[in-house]
């Protein structure tokens, strides 16, 4: 019977997980708490012997929440610390080095939302030099953890002002995780990392606007693959649209921003509509354009915004 429950709780993750990469926010919201309430019970009740397996299915699931917290960034950082303190909890009682990896990648992000960077920064590479030999056993599984690591640390490090040894701390921990993507060898879904060298390549190009270098960002960008850029998920390639409409609006290019944002609200609309950060850039592109034109209009319409 807790065979039975446990895959019940198992599954119900991996459903929810899929609604989060499809970006369905809103059906995940109203799930998510049941999904808690089950996790709990099923690992409160465990037995000796597959207690390990049930904290990191409980891992799992306070990252998911995690993950989906941070969708609306300061607004529910504490919301989001608590979960990602309750997955490292449970990932370290599990004793496996990927879940410990993955669940200190979003305690690395949720540093950085309590405006804690450079604590952030230093929270990940431990978590790196800690956990690098035992990822790097766990063949690619381990590596796409070991990788966005990295990448959560280029995160915190260009989460700060502008600076030349920033610039350069971030650029080189996205180098390492590309370095660890050509040993994974190519993108994969691995514990729902989406990682592999495209993910680093949107990585590279997010960290390059967060410095506010517009002109790099898109050079990047066009570094990508289209083919490759089409297997990602659809959080994925919806963020990228609205990456570039940052960068765009960063380099003056108005209404290349708009295209990108209404591609973003056309493949992902809760990417664009229910997240802040998102719709203040909605209100940021209209606010510059002497013209809105009717789909621009109707897309801050639907975000709430007057146009």
């Amino acid at each position: 019977m807790l065979e039975c429950a446990h895959l019940r709780v198992r599954q119900g993750f991996e459903i929810r997980r899929q609604a989060f990469q499809a970006c369905h926010y809103a059906t995940l919201a109203r799930e998510l708490p049941a999904l808690i309430i089950g996790v709990g019970q099923t690992a409160h009740s465990a037995p000796i012997g597959a207690q390990s397996e049930a904290q990191a299915v409980l891992s799992r699931v306070y990252q998911l929440v995690t993950s989906y917290l941070h969708k609306y960034g300061e607004a529910t950082a504490i919301q989001a610390a608590l979960a990602a303190d309750r997955a490292l909890v449970a990932a370290e009682r599990s004793g496996d080095p990927v879940q410990i990896g993955a669940a200190a990648r979003r305690v690395t992000k949720s540093l950085v939302y309590q405006q804690r960077p450079e604590t952030a920064v230093e929270f990940a590479i431990t978590a790196v030099r800690r956990l690098e030999d035992g990822l790097v056993e766990q063949g690619t599984l381990g590596l796409s953890t070991l990788g966005m690591l990295y990448l959560a640390a280029a995160f915190a490090a260009s989460s700060q002002e502008r600076t030349t040894a920033r610039v350069r701390a971030a650029t080189d921990f996205v180098d390492e995780a590309a370095d660890v993507a050509k040993r994974q060898g190519r993108d994969l879904n691995e514990d729902w990392t989406m990682f592999g060298p495209t993910n680093v390549g949107l990585h590279r190009v997010n960290m390059l606007i967060r410095f506010e270098d517009g002109w790099s960002a898109l050079e990047a960008a066009d570094e990508l693959s289209q083919q490759a850029l089409a297997g990602m998920t659809r959080e994925r390639q919806a963020g990228h649209h609205v990456a570039m409409a940052r960068a765009s609006l960063l380099t003056r290019r108005k209404d290349n921003a708009a295209k990108e944002l209404l591609e973003a609200d056309k493949l992902a609309p809760e990417e664009v509509r229910d997240r802040p950060d998102t719709v203040n850039l909605v209100k940021d592109v209209v606010g510059v354009t002497a013209s809105p034109g009717g789909e621009l209009r109707a897309l801050a319409e639907r975000c709430g915004l007057r146009a």
